[in-house]
């Protein structure tokens, strides 16, 4: 139903509209409780980038952040990334991830980026407190912000939107009422806008999603998806569809297409049941992080990777350098000065 009304095909919206016009003044004053400096706005020595959307529910933003950390390592540049940690949960905060902490702990997103890039990630509510916990621990260039496009009490020097270029912004409505965290026209103080699928707009960023080989959950042996048959495809993303259309176009029909909630927590005694012992159960590699302790041999994940127009990938990481020099720089003027101070 809820996909109905933020779609436009349902004007049950109505209902909900004072509810949104009351979402929306609530998040107006307090974006500019920021911008006028009544609450605090934490800034670090080093560029902070914030990857982010303006909807609920699934754009592609993961495989966005994950691009973005490897195309910085590949470059030579220290990369951290922090996270909201959402459907994790830890007693203490800020929580750095190593090889002993869990999906229930910090959350699936933060695991899959981890375990995939070997970057230095930290999970917190309070993402200035992540920041600052990883700076503690790890010497870094910049920090890469996955989601908190509206956590305003992380400064940021750079902001990035991902869009789902299918569903873009539904009834364009606030929520409840429609999808909308916030009003598009916000997409006028961003650095780029990038569009995960469907038709890329004027001044918009094209992107897609790439995938051919999944990986067993057990071995870690890879296999092309057309030769993986029969396939019973499972994901619990946002939005699950988006995944099966991934699996079809790299040449496997499941046979069955199995959705879960977004976050979705794991119990083997869901899982057993969706496939016979002949067929392969092909999941997400956010789905993959939380079902290892109990998967079986014909269980299968997915990577998928964000692909963008080279030019389009020069535009989007020369302010990330030039900025990541800019604060190197002073940061050696500041040890300049305070070397000659003290002689």
């Amino acid at each position: 139903m809820i996909a109905r009304i933020w779609s436009g095909t349902s004007r049950l919206y109505l209902l909900l509209l004072p509810f949104s016009w009351l979402y929306g003044l609530i998040t107006a004053l307090i974006r500019c409780s920021y911008r006028r400096g009544w609450r605090k706005v934490h800034r670090f020595p080093l560029p902070v980038v914030v990857v982010g959307n303006l909807t609920a529910g699934g754009s592609g933003k993961t495989p966005v952040v994950l691009w973005l950390v490897t195309r910085l390592q590949s470059l030579g540049w220290r990369v951290g990334l922090v996270s909201r940690g959402y459907g994790g949960w830890t007693k203490k905060y800020p929580l750095l991830l190593d090889a002993t902490t869990t999906s229930t702990q910090c959350g699936d997103e933060p695991l899959l980026i981890w375990q995939r890039t070997g970057a230095p990630v930290a999970v917190a509510p309070r993402r200035a407190e992540a920041v600052a916990a990883l700076l503690r621990a790890h010497p870094l260039d910049v920090v890469i912000a996955d989601d908190g496009l509206q956590h305003y009490a992380l400064g940021r020097d750079i902001e990035w939107v991902v869009i789902d270029g299918e569903r873009r912004f539904g009834n364009g409505w606030l929520l409840p009422a429609g999808p909308m965290r916030e009003l598009a026209s916000r997409l006028e103080t961003v650095q780029a806008v990038i569009v995960n699928g469907g038709n890329a707009r004027c001044g918009e960023v094209p992107m897609w999603l790439d995938a051919s080989a999944a990986v067993n959950l057990i071995t870690g042996q890879r296999r092309f998806l057309t030769d993986l048959t029969p396939i019973v495809a499972m994901a619990g993303i946002g939005y699950p569809p988006r995944f099966f259309q991934t699996v079809r176009a790299g040449g496997a029909i499941p046979i069955r297409e199995v959705a879960f909630a977004d976050h979705q927590a794991y119990r083997k005694e869901m899982l057993y049941p969706l496939i016979a012992p002949d067929e392969q159960l092909l999941m997400t590699e956010k789905d993959a992080v939380k079902c290892r302790s109990f998967a079986r041999e014909n269980w299968w994940y997915l990577p998928v990777y964000a692909r963008l127009p080279e030019d389009a990938e020069h535009n989007l990481l020369t302010p990330i350098i030039q900025a990541i020099q800019s604060y190197n720089q002073v940061l050696t003027a500041s040890k300049k000065y305070d070397i000659q101070s003290r002689k």
